[in-house]
């Protein structure tokens, strides 16, 4: 059995992650707890996390730590930070001395969604990417400076500017329009990076509708938990990630 554990910043597109269990071997469990029962800031979308001060008080340490132990607990391998703004809002040396912090907390292999897109888009030879975001413009734009810190070319990006409840609620329709939105004929890959979005039901769609590999932001934190734990999963119903092996190590 192969435990990966997750710490989620609220509850939104939670639901994603037992669905993505589901569809993996069945000796991989998730296990997902909330970074910090009762905290004051909302999800990974919206007008909170347009603001980077929301940003970085959500991925401190302490709001982290809050759930390490009951992952440790469960037998956890390996640890994500369930988060893109609350990571890609420290900037990418930042970032790097966060995901240290919970690996040493943790006492095991830990990471962001943050780097997670950023190694998932090296995972499939996509240099060049475009970003689908709901956040506002500035939440957006740090996110397109930390992908280009960590060596991709940012093609094209859109930011919606939807809440965190608005982008909690999006349906497929909702997250075509987005993944829509922004595809450029150059990119090799569209990013949508909130893990307020459920998109896992809808990746099968969106990669027929743009003709080329999408990531999402439970999507390659799942797959970055793998890659952690050296797990190669081969599950074409999760996207093009999901169908490429062997699962490089960074």
């Amino acid at each position: 059995m192969t435990a990966l554990g997750f710490l989620h910043p609220r509850h939104s597109a939670e639901d994603d992650y037992p669905r993505i269990e589901q569809l993996l071997a069945s000796d991989i469990r998730v296990d997902l707890v909330r970074a910090e029962p009762g905290g004051d800031l909302e999800g990974d979308s919206g007008g909170d996390l347009g603001r980077a001060d929301a940003s970085l008080r959500m991925g401190a340490p302490h709001r982290l730590a809050a759930g390490v132990e009951q992952l440790r607990l469960s037998g956890a391998e390996a640890i994500v930070w369930a988060s893109t703004s609350g990571s890609f809002g420290y900037g990418w040396e930042g970032a790097h001395e966060q995901v240290r912090t919970l690996a040493t907390a943790a006492g095991m292999p830990a990471s962001s969604t943050s780097f997670a897109f950023v190694h998932a888009a090296r995972e499939l030879g996509a240099a060049r990417i475009a970003v689908g975001a709901t956040y506002p413009a500035d939440g957006a734009g740090l996110f397109a400076e930390f992908l280009r810190a960590g060596g991709l070319e940012v093609t094209a990006l859109h930011a919606a500017g939807a809440t965190a409840e608005e982008a909690g609620v999006w349906g497929e329709a909702e997250v075509l329009a987005l993944a829509r939105a922004v595809d450029a004929s150059g990119a090799e890959a569209v990013l949508l990076p909130d893990t307020a979005l459920h998109t896992v039901a809808c990746l099968p769609a969106l990669e027929r509708e743009l003709g080329k590999p999408v990531l999402t932001a439970n999507q390659v934190t799942v797959w970055e938990a793998l890659r952690l734990t050296d797990r190669r999963v081969n599950e074409p119903r999760l996207g093009a990630l999901f169908r490429r092996e062997p699962i490089v190590q960074v």
